[in-house]
């Protein structure tokens, strides 16, 4: 070992422990041995350790006596018990003041060595050793890249990838974590290129290789498991990621068991106005503003894009036979969320109770526009790691905990996802051209092939036009789409934000969860 380990070993019997203390120092650790607890905390006092070992009975200071001691001046030094007593009372004790392990006598050498690894080694390899496993996997997925693969295989290769970046989150390799960059960006590239040539089919020609999209979710996913005799709770948490979803999973799951836990595809655009609207009328676009004229708002428009999705699934429940009571509540602010709280179990009467969270969306804005935010959440795995604080702590999870022991279904998913962009590409358009960074609708768009999939007919994708030779564009992977005035300004400024709207594996391919309550 470079750096040595260094041990702090109390016991009034050190000279029978010669021998163990010859092992380890063969084994590269350095130990140094007291006789009593109070040689023990002058010795913490002086000089750095990375672990003490504790004989449970010691003249003068027990080792039960000592580790409140240590505990208060040394809380992060890892403390083993030694003891020769197994008696239950004794181990609950020690347990109870936050030993890290404990080893009964006559303690032999290699159950020393065990120990060690386990408290000082573990992360390292640990890390190691999911470095080790992702380079044999790295050539497995490498191959599959380059064959021709299905919707569903393209998700299940992403879902892999996010397994192994949630792996590598561990480890401390640059290396590692540049090679699952590259791979995701090579992934992303092919990604783009798959749903480019087959999103109009998708939405005009629909068949058996047509992934569940936004407008086919409720009716394909969700409708046919709602059970009049017990309660569903729908709750779609705007713009969560798959990566996300999988740092929040092991919450649920402690009060929870997994019916199903699948993905859908985001349509595009990604946004809100789009991806949620059609989820909760199970129509795309184009149908919603036929049948529901009134109630459709262009990007143009200036009024709320958002208001009617309660009447859109009011609709979608009476065309699909669904008559059992219904709730809609969107939870924007801390009140929402604290009303949340206090009236999620009167709702357990309604057959379908849908939450709508805004958080994370709220979350993504946020960041582009404060420091503060950038500063906490520079990348992936710090966002990831704000999404698990902000659940943890959140309203929405505080009232779902009190479904448990009830008979409940839930229903965890989202309306699209994120990505992280980095490259401005130059768009030309008139005045009439919306403002979306990710996608932008009007006449005449000159912009580059290589950065954006580009619809000249909005109906072939079924989206409808603002005007007459009106067409769509779509960001793909880390490009955002930025007009010529003032190009350098935008362009660094939104350079490193949490985007959505456009093309790419993090925006279109999200969550989806069916759980049932414990």
């Amino acid at each position: 070992m470079h750096n040595k380990i260094r041990i702090l070993w109390a016991d009034d019997e050190m000279e029978l422990l010669k021998a163990h203390l010859l092992f380890l120092e063969e084994k590269g650790y350095e130990v140094i041995g007291v006789s009593n607890g109070y040689d023990a905390l002058d010795a913490l006092q002086r000089e750095q350790f990375d672990v003490v070992f504790l004989d449970e009975h010691m003249p003068g200071l027990t080792g039960l006596e000592l580790i409140p001691k240590i505990r208060e001046k040394h809380p992060f030094i890892p403390v083993v018990m030694i003891t020769k007593s197994e008696e239950e009372n004794i181990m609950e004790e020690a347990i109870g003041s936050q030993i890290a392990d404990y080893l009964i006598k006559p303690v032999k050498a290699n159950q020393i060595l065990l120990c060690l690894k386990r408290l000082i080694d573990n992360k390292r390899l640990v890390s190691e050793k999911t470095t080790s496993n992702y380079r044999q996997e790295f050539q497995a997925m490498l191959a599959e890249l380059n064959n021709s693969l299905s919707a569903d295989e393209w998700a299940e290769l992403y879902k892999k990838m996010v397994y192994w970046e949630l792996e590598l989150d561990r480890s401390e390799s640059r290396e590692m974590q540049e090679i699952v960059a590259m791979q995701k960006q090579e992934a992303g590239n092919g990604f783009c290129k798959f749903v480019s040539k087959r999103y109009t089919d998708w939405m005009s020609k629909p068949d058996d290789k047509t992934p569940v999209l936004s407008h086919s979710l409720m009716t394909k996913k969700v409708l046919p498991f709602i059970d009049e005799t017990i309660p569903t709770y729908f709750v779609l948490i705007d713009n969560l990621r798959y990566d996300q979803w999988k740092i929040i999973q092991p919450m649920l799951n402690t009060f929870t068991r997994t019916i199903e836990e699948s993905h859908y595809f985001a349509i595009l655009p990604t946004a809100t106005q789009y991806a949620r609207n059609a989820l909760f009328a199970g129509l795309t676009p184009l149908d919603i503003s036929k049948k529901f004229p009134d109630k459709w708002v262009n990007d143009t428009e200036e009024e709320g894009k958002n208001l009617h999705e309660e009447f859109f699934l009011q609709e979608l429940l009476k065309r699909s036979g669904k008559n059992g009571k219904m709730s809609f509540q969107k939870i924007t602010t801390t009140q929402h969320g604290s009303e949340l709280v206090n009236n999620v179990l009167n709702l357990m009467g309604n057959s379908l109770n849908v939450i709508v969270y805004n958080f994370m969306d709220m979350l993504s804005h946020a960041r582009t526009e404060m420091e503060v935010l950038k500063e906490l959440a520079p990348d992936e795995r710090a966002y990831r790691s704000i999404t698990a604080s902000w659940f943890e702590h959140s309203p929405l999870y505080e009232a779902l905990k009190k479904l448990q022991g009830k008979t409940a279904q839930i229903i965890i998913t989202t309306d699209h996802g994120s990505i992280r962009v980095n490259d401005a590409t130059k768009v030309v358009g008139d005045r009439q051209t919306s403002h979306n960074l990710r996608y932008k609708t009007g006449k005449s768009l000159q912009y580059s092939d290589k950065d954006a999939f580009g619809v000249r007919k909005p109906e072939d994708i079924k989206l409808p036009s603002a005007f007459v030779s009106s067409e769509f564009i779509f960001a793909k992977e880390q490009n955002f789409l930025v007009y010529g005035n003032n190009f350098n300004q935008y362009a660094n400024f939104y350079r490193n934000s949490f985007q959505h709207g456009g093309l790419s594996i993090e925006e279109m391919i999200v969550p989806f969860a069916r759980l049932l309550t414990k």
